[in-house]
């Protein structure tokens, strides 16, 4: 890989970013920043990523020149959706009639499921492809790259400081994803929420599937209808869900099975599918969680045995809003032995209870 300093590195980044008219910032003159992409080249550049509008004109210009182990990478990017497989298709054939060493796809994700299209075109395709699908609901095509055959990703060096929406950073991308061990067969799970973001859990399972040497990455799933989700994405591979607000209920009729807990609280937040059938279970953990720790807490601050029973036998426990997880709280203090007083918005949604 080809590195540069100075004032042909400033030169270099002044009249390489993406046109005003592909969706980036560049307004310069467009024969200097090609001229700027033929430098690289000179130079020893691995790389330069050419827009499929000028992509004919610019690859003649290099012909005869180009280094053997120098590569262009063809770029289409979409800044409104993602389109169809067919439509897409066509897009990598028409790209990789340019010339092109490696076709760019880059698109927006209106919903999670739309990254299942370029998963289908990045896995089946008779040439290299990076496929990157951005905004939050896209970030799973950036981390699983490895595993659907995409060539490579993009990551930033600092949060925030991003050439695209959705893109994490390097330090995630290597660190908390384990990015260099993935592959095609990597099992994938994720926690499944709207908003989800804020959401810890990849750092604790990612950490843990390190530790054991389990290949299996934990990601962030931003979702906008549950039951798509599930239909779209049915492979074994996909292969346990967290669920989160405001999915925990509706996630409950997506499951072919729930334990009986689950049942009587109305909500999952543990979703596992069965390798074998793919059918997918469900099950609710909330409520251990979250009375054990309201137990203890009891324990501590009286200094109650754990031996004499539960401190919330007898005690009004109230719960704040009717939800997936107020459900579960509610149906947790019961089996303690406590008076459960629910308090919610709307009345409806206490009587369900």
């Amino acid at each position: 890989m080809a590195f540069f300093g100075g004032e042909m590195e400033e030169d270099l980044e002044s009249h390489s970013s993406i046109p005003k008219w592909e969706g980036g910032q560049y307004e310069g003159d467009e024969n200097s920043r090609r001229d700027a992409l033929r430098l690289a080249m000179e130079l020893g550049a691995d790389y330069v990523d050419i827009e499929l509008k000028v992509a004919h004109e610019f690859i003649n210009s290099i012909h005869g020149r180009k280094p053997e182990k120098f590569k262009v990478i063809v770029s289409s990017h979409n800044y409104q959706n993602t389109p169809s497989v067919e439509d897409l298709g066509n897009l990598v054939v028409s790209i990789q009639a340019t010339g092109a060493d490696i076709v760019k796809i880059a698109t927006t994700a209106l919903e999670i499921t739309d990254v299942a299209r370029i998963f289908q075109i990045t896995v089946h395709s008779q040439v290299p492809v990076i496929g990157l699908v951005m905004g939050e609901r896209g970030l799973i095509s950036r981390i699983l790259c490895p595993k659907f055959s995409g060539y490579l990703t993009f990551g930033s060096l600092e949060p925030g400081i991003v050439s695209a929406p959705g893109q994490p950073t390097i330090k995630d991308l290597l660190n908390l994803y384990n990015f260099r061990q993935l592959g095609p067969d990597t099992k994938v799970f994720g926690v499944i929420g709207k908003p989800v973001s804020h959401s810890k859990s990849p750092h604790l399972y990612n950490e843990a599937f390190k530790s054991v040497g389990f290949n299996g990455v934990y990601v962030h799933l931003l979702v906008d209808d549950i039951a798509k989700f599930f239909h779209t994405y049915s492979a074994a591979d996909f292969a346990g869900f967290s669920c989160t607000i405001p999915h925990k209920e509706a996630a409950l009729k997506c499951c072919d099975e729930v334990s009986p807990v689950a049942k009587s609280i109305g909500a999952v937040n543990c979703i596992i599918r069965r390798p074998s059938d793919g059918k997918l279970f469900g099950y609710n953990t909330d409520y251990v969680g979250a009375i054990s720790a309201i137990e203890d807490g009891l324990r501590d601050l009286h200094k109650i045995s754990s031996t004499s029973g539960s401190p919330l036998a007898g005690k009004l426990f109230v719960v704040i809003g009717a939800g997936g997880a107020g459900k579960a709280l509610a149906y947790g203090a019961k089996e303690k032995g406590a008076r459960v007083v629910i308090a919610n918005r709307t009345y409806g949604r206490v009587l369900a209870l």
